[in-house]
């Protein structure tokens, strides 16, 4: 009788590997995220930005704070008058 207590204390480091504490836990989600991320760890200090300058940035703000918005100018997109598809509505 006294083997019956020794049995489950001998088992008890075996199932101790059963734990969910497994340390790769996550990885592939950690994984997929970073397959989706173009940079997970950008710096944009100093980076310049295309397109514009600040100066004309501000100008533009002012004059949306002001209320004397310019505007847009009417550009058409597509030259002719058919094309293919049912209905009107299209963008010209």
């Amino acid at each position: 009788m006294r083997g019956i207590g020794l049995v489950p204390a001998l088992l008890l480091p075996l199932l101790a590997g059963c734990t969910p504490n497994d340390p790769t836990f996550g990885g592939a989600v950690r994984h997929n995220y970073a397959m989706q991320v173009v940079n997970p760890d950008p710096h944009y200090e100093g980076t310049l930005v295309e397109g514009g300058n600040g100066q004309t940035s501000a100008a533009a703000v002012e004059r949306y704070r002001d209320g004397k918005v310019k505007k847009p100018q009417r550009i058409r997109t597509t030259s002719g008058g058919g094309g293919s598809g049912s209905g009107g509505g299209g963008v010209n």
